[in-house]
């Protein structure tokens, strides 16, 4: 382990008072009115001014009732798993033990079943988390987001010490950067490499929680991680995001892109807070690439595209049957979008999200209620749409979320009363929907407040 920098860390915990890295918070995030296009927020530096369009459908209580009920079942504490499972247990010392010796606890989201020796709880055999011992980076930074705007200060310390101790872990990959899969709390790291939205994800909800809480010691490790992805998930000849840090996905001639993981408010915070790099170039960049590739196709996008804007199947082979198709990863373009027109209305954002609200309506009847279940083809020369049975409920969250530029409120009315309809259903399998549901739930439902005091 890097104790330089762990214990710095512990130092700057003591030094700016972090008193919720071990215990609760009572502190909680103000919704945000949903009663008028121009919304206002109350939280961390006083009321600041959204552009954006929030459902007058909006109904918080149903978002808290939610995370309850996911943070029940998807969020675990060191202790908690320690204590249920003492041998696999013995093992989260190597990690975490300098961090737990200065009172500073830990926690993850826990990821689905997944067939790996290193996910494997021995002691857990013939319950829901005998297989569901590993983390994914991207749940950890959408875990602190969503704790964050759920104002459960613990829960996003814990989170944060979490990725602090493996970013800085001796067995991490020396790059900075949160490995992509972790094996509960313990040493074991299956896969040190990187996914660029996750790192994107915890530097701003570390940003975030500086601008709240006024505490440097979550803008001092933001910045860490911010220059950590400049050097190792940007693109210097086009400014677009890697998908990693890694040489699959950099060393092609033509890199395979997520769009789903570019985060527009992630760009503004760091170009920020961050003046050492140009971060407005690279999400200049990423709007026109994302604007070309919604053009060039039906409306919709692709989970994977080249640096042209053509759509590929990307080097680890993981979409070779979907890659053409809006799917398992293009779910989250609607909520990273919508968060961006909502809290800074830029008009790239309102084409982006309007196009897609146009697209559902046209294939629904104008009626949530009726949203297809399909996964559409951007290209349909390239293959088709993929036909499912029931729409899943992060699907629904997201053709909801399209309509927050204003494109249609009786859509965004109408849809987002659907949704706060649904009910969670939590299974060992149920990680990504779960937690698509809580993020988009928060979003519209008004949980995204903005703090004040950034100034932009």
């Amino acid at each position: 382990m890097n104790l330089k920098s762990s214990l710095g860390a512990f130092a700057l915990c003591a030094a700016f008072g972090l008193s919720a890295c071990s215990t609760s918070s009572s502190t909680s995030a103000s919704p945000e009115n949903s009663s008028s296009s121009t919304q206002t927020s109350s939280a961390g530096g006083g009321g600041a001014s959204t552009s954006g369009i929030l459902p007058a459908t909006a109904n918080p209580t149903y978002t808290a009732a939610l995370y309850d009920t996911w943070k029940a079942f998807h969020y675990i504490t060191l202790e908690d798993e320690a204590t249920r499972y003492p041998t696999w247990g013995a093992e989260f010392s190597t990690v975490f033990g300098a961090y737990t010796a200065q009172g500073l606890g830990a926690a993850r989201v826990i990821w689905s079943t997944f067939n790996s020796a290193s996910c494997t709880i021995a002691e857990a055999s013939g319950s829901n988390m005998y297989k569901r011992g590993c983390t994914v980076s991207e749940g950890i930074g959408y875990g602190m987001l969503i704790t964050l705007f759920q104002g459960d200060w613990d829960a996003f310390n814990r989170l944060w010490i979490y990725s602090q101790a493996y970013r800085n872990s001796a067995y991490a990959s020396g790059r900075g950067l949160m490995p992509w899969l972790t094996s509960s709390f313990s040493w074991d790291i299956p896969d040190e490499s990187s996914a660029t939205d996750a790192d994107l994800d915890i530097a701003t909800s570390l940003i975030l929680a500086y601008y709240m809480s006024g505490n440097t010691a979550y803008l001092n490790d933001a910045l860490t991680l911010i220059a950590a992805l400049w050097d190792n998930e940007v693109n210097l000849s086009n400014h677009l995001l890697y998908s990693g840090d890694t040489p699959t996905w950099k060393a092609a001639a033509n890199p395979s892109y997520n769009l789903s993981y570019f985060s527009p408010v992630a760009l503004r915070l760091f170009a920020l807070v961050d003046k050492n790099h140009d971060w407005t170039s690279v999400l200049n960049a990423q709007y026109t690439y994302m604007l070309n590739v919604q053009a060039a196709g039906t409306g919709v996008f692709p989970d994977w595209s080249d640096g042209s804007g053509n759509a590929i199947n990307p080097p680890n082979n993981s979409a070779k049957t979907t890659y053409w198709t809006f799917n398992k990863e293009s779910v989250r373009i609607p909520w990273r979008i919508a968060w961006d027109y909502y809290w800074f209305a830029d008009e790239r954002a309102a084409s982006v999200l309007n196009t897609l609200n146009n697209f559902i309506m046209a294939r629904s009847n104008n009626d949530p209620l009726s949203i297809p279940a399909v996964n559409y083809s951007w290209n349909l020369s390239i293959g088709a749409d993929i036909q499912g049975q029931n729409l899943p409920t992060q699907w629904q969250a997201a053709w909801c979320a399209t309509g927050m530029a204003g494109n249609s409120m009786d859509w965004l009315n109408t849809c987002t009363n659907v949704l706060n309809a649904t009910v969670m259903q939590t299974s060992a399998s149920s990680y990504f929907p779960n937690i698509l549901q809580m993020m988009y739930s928060q979003l519209l439902n008004g949980m995204y407040v903005k703090p004040s005091n950034m100034g932009i």
